[in-house]
């Protein structure tokens, strides 16, 4: 080992004593060892152990240690702190900006794990509730976070959508006498996207060139595919073809539903369009949204596909949190905002009490809040706001209100936010019981995932959609694109079990509304109809549906 690699260890070690809580003058004496050792002109492998404890800055205890790593290539006392110290919190230790003080605060007191938790919660306000966390200092952690989330190998798809599109343009755009069709699984709407597509009719040496000489490097160079990564680590990937249109196909489905294409039909030498592929089938045009299971091709065969929903059979803001919780906005700011995008009416569901962490409203704070929302829809009618909570699902599943608060209520959105790392029993102990409570309206992220982040808790999705079935509860399609919880897979079943979806944006700020498109991409994959949605209710519906909510409580 050389000196940096003993130095990297021992920086390391006092970095994560100090998290833990451990005696800060020890951290620092490793932590001044690092320093001294970085700057040494010789090498400690080279150096006789009695010189090195004579090393100012270094001593008997760090000189033993420097014994250990030059025999052994390793540090005990950093491998006992590392085994304790769960991988993603290594992780933010090397972010620029997060040190181990502040970070053993998001991690005891926020219980977050991951860089892309820590974003999430930064994008919520939420670090501004603990001492040391300002405006600035949390801004520049989400900066420092956003810029190495963004070079990783995976992206959200609300994250590189935008890019996508650029990039399309740019590269039709260098090569007007050729054909670029988008494909894969941008074309597919999937949720994470690992690269990007396209099928072309371009020769790969004009495609090398092009790339090569505007700065990226090139993955692979054939015949059949081209593969470009540049400085936004973002993998550009081309199939050259003779037959575009249904090689595009091809590459824009599930193997499931391709094998099923291919027990019915077989493909023509060329075609002049992606339509052109269904009408010389007789089989009804499937979006490339859809093209995930073989039974849409039945259905496809015989005209039964509905129509999906769309952004615009949005009505309204559903799950929103203003300044009363931990929202940017206040509740009038948010009104008037969903009145100029034309939404009908706003549900305002801020944090319950539980969720301290994101100042959650006191049973007082309740009475002053819903005086201040009838006062606003005298002056806002014909819109309307309607009295809602986020209440937090307790770790016996009951909600964190008495009854008679929960009724003052029109809508309660049941939500689990704490103890998230629960084996199944205990998640559908908790989930079935707040979905049995008659107080209960809406699911909300049934499975508390954030993508690329953190996984969900584990549940049986039959047993959940069965028990909404059985109490009248809405689930949520969390539109938030690091959530987009419920998953879009189990839409159908629910479709089966007459269970509405509610796409909700979760919006913290009037700028979060726009989640709502990531919410309708992944429903449109479920096969979800406006009809089936919650929020695409017009505001006489969904009166219907609050007194309804409210007859179940009696």
């Amino acid at each position: 080992m050389d000196n940096y690699a003993i130095a990297d260890n021992f920086s390391l070690l006092s970095k994560l004593m100090d998290l833990h809580g451990e005696n800060s003058f020890k951290s620092k004496t490793y932590s001044v060892a690092a320093f001294t050792i970085e700057k040494l002109p010789m090498q400690l492998a080279h150096t006789p152990i009695e010189k090195i404890a004579a090393i100012k800055g270094i001593g008997d205890s760090v000189s033993k240690k420097i014994f250990e790593q030059l025999q052994t290539g390793e540090l005990s006392l950093l491998n006992e702190f590392l085994a304790k110290t769960p991988a993603g919190i290594l992780e933010l230790l090397n972010i620029k900006g997060i040190g181990p003080k502040k970070l053993a605060v998001i991690w005891n007191e926020l219980e977050i794990e991951t860089p892309g938790e820590l974003l999430y919660a930064c994008e919520e306000n939420r670090l501004l509730l603990y001492k040391g966390f300002g405006e600035k200092t949390q801004q520049n952690i989400k900066e420092s976070i956003e810029f190495y989330l963004s070079s990783q190998d995976r992206h959200l798809y609300g994250d590189i959508e935008n890019y996508a599109i650029d990039a399309d343009s740019k590269i039709k755009a260098a090569f007007p006498e050729n054909q670029f069709l988008v494909a894969g699984d941008f074309k597919r709407q999937m949720e994470i996207i690992d690269k990007l597509e396209w099928v072309t009719d371009t020769p790969s040496g004009e495609l090398n060139l092009f790339f090569e000489t505007n700065g990226y490097t090139s993955v692979a160079a054939a015949e059949t595919v081209s593969s470009f990564k540049g400085k936004e680590n973002v993998e550009f990937v081309f199939y050259h073809s003779n037959n575009i249109y249904k090689d595009a196909f091809i590459k824009s489905c599930s193997e499931d539903f391709l094998e099923g294409w291919l027990q019915l039909h077989s493909f023509a030498e060329t075609y002049t369009s992606e339509d052109e592929i269904f009408t010389k089938t007789e089989t009804a045009f499937i979006p490339s949204f859809l093209r995930e299971s073989k039974s849409i091709i039945n259905k496809a065969k015989d005209n039964k596909i509905a129509s999906v929903i769309q952004p615009r059979d949005i009505t309204a803001i559903i799950h929103s949190h203003s300044k009363w919780s931990d929202g940017i906005n206040t509740i009038e700011e948010m009104a008037k905002a969903a009145i100029e995008k034309g939404f009908q009416y706003l549900v305002i569901s801020d944090h319950s009490k539980s969720a301290f962490y994101a100042n959650g409203l006191k049973e007082e704070q309740i009475a002053a809040q819903h005086e201040h929302i009838e006062e606003l829809n005298k002056t806002l009618h014909p819109f309307k706001i309607f009295k809602s909570i986020e209440s937090d699902i307790l770790n016996d599943g009951s909600l964190d209100y008495s009854n008679e608060v929960l009724d003052s209520f029109d809508v309660v959105i049941a939500s689990v936010h704490s103890n998230l790392k629960m084996k199944e029993e205990k998640a559908m102990m908790r989930l079935i019981n707040a979905i049995e409570n008659k107080y209960t309206s809406i699911l909300g992220h049934a499975t508390g995932r954030l993508l690329l982040s953190r996984n969900g808790y584990p549940i049986d999705h039959k047993k959940i959609i069965d028990a909404c079935a059985a109490n009248n509860v809405v689930i949520e399609l969390n539109a938030h694109p690091k959530r987009l919880d419920m998953d879009w897979r189990w839409i159908n079943y629910c479709l089966e079990k007459n269970v509405l979806i509610s796409i909700d944006p979760d919006a913290h700020s009037i700028d979060g509304f726009g989640a709502i498109r990531y919410g309708v991409l992944a429903a449109q994959k479920g096969g979800l109809t406006k009809e089936r949605n919650l929020s695409s209710f017009s505001l006489q519906q969904f009166e219907a549906f609050v007194s309804e909510q409210k007859m179940k409580r009696k």
